[in-house]
């Protein structure tokens, strides 16, 4: 999205801003700027005939409810190691199944994508140690709980609000096309 002509011109830990000359259309030039940021994933997992929901807290950010997930690291070799890390760090879960079933720019002035990733059949639980900038509790819900809390705009999980409304059982869920594009 950002043109290669771009020129970063702040870089923090997170974000990055790109600013380039952009021809109008009277020939006259201006400045475009956009932002970068790693791309995120979010997992809905599977886990017998429940899904995982995060109950978590960061300093300044408040308590919210989201499916687990983070941060693309430069180390992660694709977008669903990313997610098979993400999800063992925050519940001690891993999954044999893996589907990338969404990807989606929140922000349109940002180069920034979220990765919708589905997991199922547990192929085992191991314990966590979370971050000291985090608290998670994980908690298993029935698919419906989650369908209605997705609905009504519940933290973060309004974000899979999309994936569920043509969805009405997880086995439903689990037949959704993998994403391509």
């Amino acid at each position: 999205l950002i043109p290669e002509q771009a020129t970063c011109v702040f870089k923090g830990q997170i974000f990055a801003v790109y600013q380039w000359q952009q021809e109008l259309f009277d020939g006259s030039y201006d400045t475009f700027e956009m932002l970068k940021r790693p791309d995120t994933t979010s997992v809905i997992c599977v886990v017998d005939d429940k899904l995982i929901v995060l109950d978590e807290e960061q300093p300044a950010s408040g308590k919210r409810r989201s499916f687990p997930g983070g941060r693309v690291d430069e180390t992660d070799a694709d977008i669903i190691a990313a997610a098979q890390r993400e999800v063992l760090e925050e519940t001690g879960y891993t999954f044999k199944h893996w589907s990338p079933v969404r990807v989606w720019q929140p922000i349109k002035k940002m180069e920034w994508f979220v990765h919708y990733v589905l997991a199922w059949d547990v192929t085992g639980q191991q314990d966590v140690h979370h971050d000291p900038g985090e608290k998670i509790s994980v908690e298993l819900l029935e698919f419906d709980e989650v369908k209605r809390l997705a609905a009504q705009r519940v933290g973060f999980l309004h974000e899979a609000s999309e994936l569920f409304e043509g969805v009405d059982s997880l086995d439903n869920l689990r037949a959704l096309p993998e994403f391509d594009g």
